[in-house]
């Protein structure tokens, strides 16, 4: 295992650039194989991924806003309180490995937003605590938590099937919760992840003391002191900044509405656990101006998501409009029976998230396809779906539009984290491709 790893991360800090330099990338190839494959001119390609660009703008802005408030609610001195009390537990590196892929893990599985960030601050909190934490290892650990949330309660495509109204009603009816993520296939399959990942993060402990790399606590030093540098003068402007009346009052007419919104038969989406997120942290930080304090330092999480969702947006874009997608599929669903194809429907999804990484368009442009071929084939429709949704949740071990977070929060880059991750991508794959294929064939 520790050659395995060791030829990995070798691998991944000599080639794998900057996660901006991917999306570049993978948008020049886009553009190629819109072209070679597909015959789409490339002036009408370029088109199409303009035309795209900005589709996921609302998208970007909710993942923006979950992550940088995020980080603000467990700033919290009560949550803070609460991750250290936690923490203070864990004595060796080992178990803090495991720690932070638990709760990287079982945070994603309850809101894939809420682990991406819960799992991140506990792994920085652990490193700093435990001595001899490999810290490129322990974010990577937490991170690879995050493949859960496509077995979860937030699980994009499941959800979103199981809803009157969906886009696809008509073609495949609507699917319950408990044909797909609470199937006992899928149960079986979240326990087995929970269980085995941890023990493989401890694995891949660097077995020499001298290639472990701890965190540099100045860094850490450098952003507390930036919080709590916020008193300022004893003027009247000051006092309303550092009010907790305000607080409390703007927090509490955001309960109100939240308890009012529930009563009358709302359900939760995004946009509600970020209200949820936002004034929560208002309450409980106690004034604006720790507030904002707080969130000035969250921000910092955010830049590489502005900067590349749309360039993913854009990708998306060639992809549907040039039919690749389509195309990709077919290559599998051609060589696959009715038992079969989920495990097929795995594998094109997993090639096809490299390029539509967001669950939501990932189902729209491929979605179609594999429910045709469902139903051509008398294949499983909740089976099938299911195995989209894990694909997508597989591929996002190495995708950097997701862990784009993990790396703002720890302030390492790519390279420092993938070759772990290309190893847990190895070891999740066997796992969800066993699922499928034994749900395929013995239903």
């Amino acid at each position: 295992m520790d050659k395995l790893t060791k030829f990995f991360t070798n691998l991944m800090r000599k080639y794998l650039p900057d996660p901006f330099v991917f999306a570049i990338g993978l948008t020049i190839l886009t553009l190629i194989l819109a072209v070679v494959i597909e015959g789409r001119e490339i002036v009408q390609s370029i088109t199409d991924w303009g035309s795209g660009f900005w589709n996921l703008l609302a998208f970007t802005t909710q993942m923006a806003v979950i992550l940088a408030m995020g980080y603000v609610l467990a700033s919290a001195p009560i949550v803070d309180r609460f991750l250290n009390k936690l923490v203070s537990t864990v004595r060796t590196p080992r178990m803090a490995i495991v720690v932070a892929t638990l709760v990287g893990g079982i945070g994603s599985y309850l809101n894939w937003g809420f682990g991406l960030v819960i799992g991140g601050i506990v792994a920085k909190k652990l490193a700093l605590r435990v001595k001899g934490v490999h810290y490129p290892l322990i974010i990577a650990a937490a991170y690879s938590g995050f493949t859960l949330y496509g077995l979860g309660l937030s699980a994009s495509i499941p959800i979103l099937i199981s809803t009157p109204g969906h886009p696809l009603e008509k073609e495949m009816g609507i699917v319950p919760l408990s044909d797909t993520i609470f199937s006992t296939p899928m149960l079986l399959t979240s326990l087995v992840i929970l269980i085995t990942l941890p023990i493989l993060n401890t694995l891949l402990i660097p077995k020499k003391k001298e290639e472990i790399i701890e965190i540099n606590p100045v860094l850490v030093a450098e952003q507390q002191t930036a919080v709590t540098n916020i008193l300022g003068e004893n003027t009247f402007a000051n006092k309303l900044n550092n009010s907790r009346l305000l607080s409390y009052i703007i927090g509490l007419i955001g309960i109100i509405y939240i308890v009012v919104y529930f009563y009358n038969g709302g359900s939760i989406d995004l946009n509600l656990v970020n209200f949820i997120i936002l004034f929560l942290g208002i309450i409980l930080l106690g004034t604006p101006a720790k507030y904002i304090a707080s969130l000035n330092e969250g921000i910092k999480t955010i830049s590489g998501i502005i900067l590349q969702y749309p360039f993913y947006a854009g990708i998306m874009a060639i992809m549907a409009s040039s039919g690749l997608v389509d195309s990709i599929a077919k290559v599998f669903v051609d060589v696959s029976s009715a038992e079969s194809l989920p495990f097929w429907g795995l594998i094109s999804s997993f090639v096809i998230n490299f390029f539509a990484p967001s669950a939501g368009g990932h189902w729209v442009v491929q979605g179609p396809f594999m429910i045709d071929a469902a139903k051509e084939l008398g294949a499983s429709i909740s089976q099938t779906s299911m195995s989209v949704m894990l694909g997508n949740a597989w591929n996002d071990l190495v995708q950097p539009f997701w862990i784009l977070p993990a790396l703002a929060l720890s302030r390492l880059q790519l390279k420092d984290v993938m070759g772990y991750l290309v190893v847990i991508m190895i070891w999740i794959g066997i796992v969800y491709s066993v699922s499928v294929l034994l749900w395929g064939y013995l239903g």
